[in-house]
């Protein structure tokens, strides 16, 4: 990128997101991908990776397709976009045929510059005839490590995503927090990158202390953080049951909390999110369905009441804390409970695989599909039904239904919004000579012909709030008046609904026919066993810092102590790093929590006895460059 494009840049940056300058490897990766390379960054959570691809597609021509697996993170996205002015629409799994052809249709002739897709679309015959068309400023993968095998959330759908290259000649910007070195390889080899180009930013977070805490008290530790630590927290848990019990457990203790899991509601999961955002609610207990793209700065302390299963995990969750670059805690609680656990989920999240195909026929038995039969079916799932008619262990069946995604056979969205949907049963002209007993249905039924074409002939997904405007109601009035149409047997009503949906990729295959992939199996089984004993060693080191050993994990081999986490703090004081950089550092991120002045730092360490001032000077222009402290005040 020369100068000028360096200036669009910065202009794009300032015109649409009030920013003056890029941080540290934004810039780039902006500049990379301007000079048409394709570019794969890993940015930790909260390092700004949005604005990695936007900028550079609001100045090239064309519409940039950006593939995520997250529909909630999708919809927060292409609003935040439309808030600033910027045309984005997206596709998802919850949609209809005629919703997906209206988007696609709006992205190719309607000059939009972003087009969100789930991944699981882009393999269809209808996105892509309307790609072909489209003139592509970027493919965008966002966590791009679902690509690769040997990542820690493999999803066969993102292999879709090299086919798309194939027939779409542009450049591809990945992005993913976390990567180790032999998934950033296959990211970008799958990915069919024209040359490798790596960009990362350094993985350290200096204002995050990490604190991890042996105890049989684990609620007890919980109560005695909440209110020794100031400020927003974050605890996540793994099961949905026990975000409530905690929330409740908080709440008694004094402690404003609530919870969150993907089971709530959409308008219950937006609404908790918002009032935890404004500081309404202070401490959200959740599973790791909260914090995708919640982009709040100032989470003063995460606690994992349950030890994740893997690094990658830990680390992204871990990371949420502390984005505004003051003093943070990331504290894990664990007992030998804990390590128990972790080894018995091996053996739950691998079921043998005679057991796999047995629930991949009793999936089809469950709907009534016979040999033969069922692709491109849409079958909206309940798993707790599924496990009480068939008498299954819940977890065995999830992880089974899991790995059976894994090796291609059919895509499990989880909790998704379900349109709602309408279709009118009876004749045309018999509306006519029907006598409604409210007014207001004649007009829902006008705009609905109106906006909506194959409503005589199969249910059509409408746009409730849209509808509402129209007929000048509040969508709940709207929701009565549909069903007193249904009452009069004028419409069949199908509810918006909340639901997991599994989408069949081909017919079902005959016993010993289902290719199950043992090489994969025994691949992922090992890969993950790997990353579990990462977790329990992590746990138990009382010797290497934790930041350190996270980051050695990432492949960041060259690093210092933290200083702050409960390892080093537990070393005499002798024996922690005397390095000027580290001390400079934990100083301002500490001690001064990132607000500071340059005469702070020099009054600190340039005393007499100590660094000369220009020495220091220089160490603190290093260390801002680098994005270790950030800059002082004026």
């Amino acid at each position: 990128m020369g100068e000028n494009g360096s200036d669009r840049a910065l202009e794009v940056l300032n015109e649409y997101w009030g920013y003056d300058s890029f941080r540290p490897k934004q810039e780039d990766i902006v500049r990379t991908a301007l000079e048409g390379r394709d570019v794969l960054a890993i940015l930790p959570t909260g390092g700004g990776k949005s604005v990695c691809f936007q900028v550079p597609a609001m100045i090239r021509p064309g519409v940039a397709i950006v593939v995520t697996p997250l529909i909630a993170l999708m919809k927060d996205q292409v609003q935040n976009l439309t808030d600033r002015g910027i045309k984005a629409l997206c596709i998802n799994a919850g949609m209809g045929r005629r919703e997906v052809d209206n988007a696609l249709n709006n992205a190719l002739y309607g000059d939009f510059k972003f087009l969100y897709v789930s991944p699981e679309r882009l393999g269809t015959r209808l996105f892509q005839s309307y790609v072909q068309e489209m003139n592509v400023s970027y493919i965008v993968v966002d966590e791009a490590h679902c690509i690769s095998q040997w990542g820690y959330d493999f999803r066969p759908d993102y292999l879709q995503i090299g086919r798309l290259r194939e027939i779409v000649d542009a450049p591809v910007i990945a992005l993913t927090a976390t990567a180790t070195p032999q998934v950033a390889d296959d990211i970008m080899e799958r990915l069919g990158f024209q040359e490798k180009c790596l960009i990362k930013s350094g993985f350290e977070r200096p204002n995050l202390s990490y604190v991890v805490r042996r105890t049989e008290d684990k609620l007890g530790q919980l109560l005695n953080i909440c209110n020794s630590v100031e400020g927003t927290g974050i605890v996540y848990v793994r099961s949905r049951k026990k975000t409530e019990e905690l929330a409740a457990f908080l709440t008694a203790g004094g402690v404003s909390a609530s919870f969150y899991h993907a089971g709530l509601g959409a308008d219950s999961r937006s609404d908790r999110q918002e009032r935890w955002k404004k500081d309404d609610i202070r401490i959200m207990v959740c599973t790791n369905a909260f914090g995708m793209g919640i982009d709040k700065p100032d989470v003063r302390f995460v606690v994992h009441f349950d030890v994740p299963d893997s690094p990658e995990a830990y680390f992204q969750e871990a990371g949420r804390g502390g984005r505004d670059g003051r003093r943070s805690y990331a504290v894990m609680l664990w007992n030998s409970s804990d390590t128990k656990r972790l080894r018995q989920l091996a053996t739950v999240s691998f079921p043998s695989l005679e057991y796999i195909e047995d629930i991949y026929h009793k999936l089809h038995i469950f709907y009534d599909i016979p040999y033969d039969s069922g692709v491109g079916r849409q079958l909206k799932f309940d798993l707790d039904e599924f496990c009480r008619h068939f008498n299954l262990q819940r977890s065995s069946a999830y992880y089974a239904i899991v790995y059976i995604e894994r090796t291609g056979h059919w895509t499990m969205a989880e909790d998704i919004d379900i349109s709602t949907k309408v279709q009118i049963t009876v004749d045309r002209n018999e509306l006519y000579d029907f006598e409604f007993p409210d007014r207001r249905m004649i007009s829902l039924l006008e705009v609905l012909m109106r906006k909506y074409t194959g409503l005589f002939s199969y249910p059509v997904p409408i746009d409730e709030d849209y509808v509402a405007s129209q007929i000048g109601v509040p969508v709940p009035m709207l929701r009565q008046l549909l069903y007193k149409l249904s009452l009069e047997h004028v419409i069949r009503y199908v509810p918006a609904d909340h639901a997991t949906v599994i989408f069949l990729h081909h017919d079902r295959l005959r016993p010993k026919n289902v290719n199950l992939d043992p090489k994969r199996y025994g691949m992922l089984k090992d890969s993950f066993l790997e990353r579990m004993q990462k977790m329990i060693d992590y746990i138990s080191e009382e010797t290497v810092c934790r930041s350190r050993y996270l980051l050695e994990y990432f492949g960041q081999t060259e690093s210092e102590d933290c200083g702050t986490c409960d390892v080093c703090r537990a070393k005499p004081k002798a024996a922690r790093s005397e390095d000027p950089a580290a001390l400079i550092s934990s100083f301002i991120n500490g001690e001064m929590s990132g607000i500071y002045a340059i005469d702070d730092v020099l009054r600190r360490f340039s005393s007499p006895g100590q660094l000369a001032p220009e020495d220091c000077v220089a160490i603190l222009r290093r260390l801002i460059d680098e994005g270790k402290v950030p800059s002082p005040l004026q």
